[in-house]
């Protein structure tokens, strides 16, 4: 079946991964900005790695057949930097609204300092100027609070609900979410997060309404197939087809197609494969066979343009 993976940081993932997950049956994915592991210490840092969300990242996904968007936002992380964080603020509407991008985020809290509280809000704000949807990041740490603060906030800053994908849920803050009417994404990543058995439980306790599966795969110990497996462990454990439909590609339509920027016509009507292109003078070859999927069409420059 067809998958999408709405939470992956494919910026810390390889080729292969992209290979595997088409194989497996992934179309597309959501690239949410986040903290990289090292703190970034200048706004040009930041500048650079936008663009190479809206860029080359959509770039190299499309050479394997994957359909690539992204989210654009201050991490929580980083948030705690503000006077980098001030000037964060600043370029966050360039990158905002440039094709690909389908929300705010991920933003919301980590250590629920006040810092982090000024600049979540201050994202929701742009958030509701630019009327786009919101990526939430619930905290690893005191969750559940958390969860139930992000949500208080988005509420007393005018976001409504449906327009929210709420992050990184488990079974203590999964009923709050869906009785408030936000989507309710949970992450595939056992170590920290959600468990692919204990993501079949939830989804046979709660059906499929508004919930999401992802799997924030990054550069930490995570796995990139998390969506495809979860869906066949679902069928394995006799979860009905709907609702691992909904859960596994249909929800994320849904909830990320409310920005106009998320449509099911691109990867069922793809532009053909042509590992001959490049992007700004780059190329995703790397000693390998150039996969064609057509012939006799000149070769392409596309440059990134960040305005």
């Amino acid at each position: 079946m067809k998958t999408i993976d709405p939470h992956i940081h494919m910026s810390a993932r390889t080729t292969d991964d992209y290979e595997a997950m088409a194989a497996a049956g992934v179309v597309a994915v959501i690239e949410p900005a986040f903290w990289l592991g090292q703190t970034r210490t200048n706004v040009g840092s930041f500048i650079d790695y936008y663009s190479s969300l809206i860029g080359w990242e959509r770039f190299r996904a499309a050479q394997f057949g994957i359909s690539h968007y992204c989210t654009i936002g201050l991490n929580s992380k980083e948030a705690n930097n503000e006077a980098l964080a001030e000037e964060v603020m600043d370029i966050l509407p360039r990158f905002a609204t440039k094709e690909g991008v389908v929300a705010i985020g991920e933003i919301g809290y980590d250590e629920q300092s006040d810092a982090e509280d000024k600049y979540y809000r201050a994202q929701l704000e742009l958030a509701r100027e630019l009327d786009m949807l919101v990526m939430i990041h619930t905290p690893h740490r005191d969750k559940k609070k958390g969860t139930t603060r992000s949500m208080d906030v988005c509420l007393e800053h005018g976001l409504p609900p449906h327009k929210v994908i709420v992050d990184h849920n488990n079974e203590e803050t999964v009923k709050e979410t869906l009785d408030r009417g936000f989507w309710a994404a949970f992450t595939l990543y056992p170590q920290t997060k959600m468990g692919n058995e204990r993501m079949v439980e939830v989804v046979r306790q709660y059906g499929s309404e508004r919930i999401i599966c992802d799997s924030s795969a990054d550069w930490g110990v995570s796995d990139p197939l998390a969506v495809p497996k979860v869906a066949n462990l679902m069928g394995q454990r006799g979860i009905d087809e709907h609702h691992i439909q909904m859960t596994c590609y249909q929800n994320a339509i849904n909830a990320y197609g409310q920005s106009g920027q998320f449509n099911e016509t691109d990867w069922l009507d793809p532009t053909p494969i042509d590992q001959r292109t490049l992007f700004e003078d780059n190329s995703v070859l790397r000693g390998q066979d150039q996969r064609v999927d057509v012939v006799d069409i000149p070769v392409l420059v596309k440059d990134a343009a960040v305005g």
